[in-house]
């Protein structure tokens, strides 16, 4: 019954849903289904309904790679190019293992593509295309090792250099060598999205109306998500994850190797795993989603506890309903995650702390307020100030360099949970007059995106008109900086004021220039 409250709000006939399965030691103690699976010929979940995983997919990939390690046929520390010699050479090897833990550098194709004007799931995508926009990056967003950020890409190649090494289509050497021998019988890749699924649920998103609409991943490419799967053959899979019954001891060493970047930090990714704590307890999980479809699989290896949760809704939080699932069967174990109640700091001071700062690594901005009596990170919630000069989110760390004073902001450094320091810098405020705009206009081109865009003043907005004469009116940010979205602009200058390119900036694209031709 606590599960079902938990769920409560996808159940009916009237909403896409989710399923959800728990399994103590190996054994599974609760498999459950809500709503619907198909609204448009009105079929009900079932626990035997299939979904698609997301990002779940990861750890599935990584499997493959380490079992060819072990095969002897490749080692992790191998230059990727020396499967795929596509890849651009940029100066230092990039490492099987680097693209596993998303510590490569490269960017995310996906956001490529949506910088080119088609994000995913508006085409259909396959294998060749992203091999196609990795190869046509001429920069990195950082050299490999250096620092973590998630990328699709990765997997995506991964997945690839297993059809060249094993000789062999990526989605018949998992059925091999995972899936059959694990008995996961009800788990495939969507390797092709037009071929029959049986018991597969349809995705939808939230429309504004409050209906829903379909949302499906109208694409090919698979490695990094795409796998379809049952709750009840994640439980199987992850209880593998747990004994080793299939690849032994070093198998499950390397998957479960957190990757350590060159500083000798050790970050919570290994191999499609995140190996971190929840309310005290560890946790070993991954979260997912792809188009209308969420997924969450989480283990708890010292309650001997998996949950996993797999919906077709795109509303539904897969990750919060696992956890609070899990909360239930780990008890008193788990923690309360109450924030520190903090100290006062006085509303002026807080004041005069609000405003927007940039992030000196990728330039993308944050916006800090004050608001009855408390300064929020928007879009983040609310800070707990330990003093005056050192908050709290979320286990991150915002520390300023100097004490607040009204009329002065100076930076601050954000601290993440696994102790990366990201820099902030205050930014003025940015409001251009529509005949300050003119010097962004002209026509800008990038190869790497294989993308062209007008840039002109209309009803006193900068806007951006792509080559199919699709418009969008930016908004401004900081000085030279415009949001354009999902991704974010920033113009360069010469040394004489000049506008001479642009930088399109995504959270997985730090960098990709723009030059100005007319």
């Amino acid at each position: 019954e606590r599960v079902d409250s938990i769920f409560a709000r996808f159940a009916g006939a009237a909403t896409p849903g989710c399923a959800v399965g728990v399994s103590r030691g190996g054994t599974p103690i609760l498999e459950r289904a809500y709503g619907m699976a198909d609204l448009e010929h009105g079929v009900a979940a079932t626990p035997a309904t299939i979904y698609e995983a997301g990002s779940v997919s990861k750890q599935f990939t990584a499997a493959a790679v380490v079992l060819l390690a072990l095969d002897g046929k490749l080692s992790l520390g191998d230059d990727v190019r020396q499967y795929i010699p596509e890849l651009p050479d940029y100066g230092e090897p990039i490492t099987i293992r680097q693209l596993i833990n998303h510590t490569s550098g490269l960017r995310d194709w996906g956001a490529v593509a949506q910088i080119h004007g088609w994000p995913r799931t508006t085409r259909v995508h396959t294998h060749d295309h992203v091999l196609d926009i990795a190869k046509r990056q001429k920069a990195l967003n950082y050299p490999p090792g250096q620092y973590y950020s998630y990328t699709n890409t990765g997997y995506n190649l991964l997945a690839i250099l297993v059809e060249r090494v094993a000789g062999m289509p990526f989605a018949e050497f998992t059925k091999q060598r995972l899936f059959q021998p694990l008995g996961l019988r009800d788990t495939q890749w969507r390797d092709d999205f037009a071929r029959i699924v049986e018991r597969r649920a349809i995705a939808y998103s939230p429309a504004r109306d409050g209906t829903f609409r379909m949302d499906m991943p109208f694409e090919n490419v698979h490695g990094n998500g795409g796998l379809l799967t049952t709750v009840g053959d994640l439980l199987r899979w992850t209880e593998n994850l747990e004994t080793g019954t299939l690849g032994g001891p070093a198998f499950l060493e390397e998957m479960h190797r957190r990757a350590v970047l060159d500083d000798g930090r050790t970050l919570t990714y290994a191999s499609g795993l995140v190996i971190s704590e929840y309310r005290g307890v560890q946790e070993v999980a991954h979260s997912g989603s792809t188009a209308g479809y969420r997924a969450y699989l989480a283990r708890y290896p010292e309650q001997r506890l998996a949950v996993a949760v797999l919906c077709n809704a795109g509303n539904a939080n897969a990750t919060q309903l696992a956890r609070r699932v899990a909360e239930i069967y780990l008890g008193d174990v788990a923690r309360s995650d109450a924030p520190p109640a903090g100290v006062r700091v006085p509303s002026p001071l807080l004041a005069a702390l609000a405003g927007t700062y940039r992030n000196t690594r990728t330039h993308d901005p944050v916006r800090l307020v004050a608001e009855e009596g408390a300064l929020r990170l928007e879009g983040a919630g609310a800070l707990v100030p330990l003093s005056r000069t050192r908050f709290q989110y979320a286990g991150h760390s915002i520390v300023f360099d100097a004490p607040p004073r009204a009329g002065e902001r100076t930076g601050f450094r954000r601290i993440t949970p696994d102790g990366d320091t990201l820099r902030y810098e205050p930014v003025a405020s940015f409001a251009p007059m529509p005949d300050e705009l003119a010097v962004y206009e002209g026509t800008y081109t990038s190869d790497e995106a294989e993308a062209t865009y007008t840039f002109e003043t209309r009803e006193g907005q900068l806007t951006m008109i792509d080559r199919y004469g699709r418009a969008r009116p930016l908004r401004p940010l900081y000085p030279d900086a415009f949001d354009a979205g999902a991704w974010m602009l920033r113009f360069h200058r010469d040394d004489a004021g000049a506008i001479t390119g642009l930088s399109a900036i995504a959270p997985r694209v730090w960098d990709l220039r723009f030059q100005k031709v007319k």
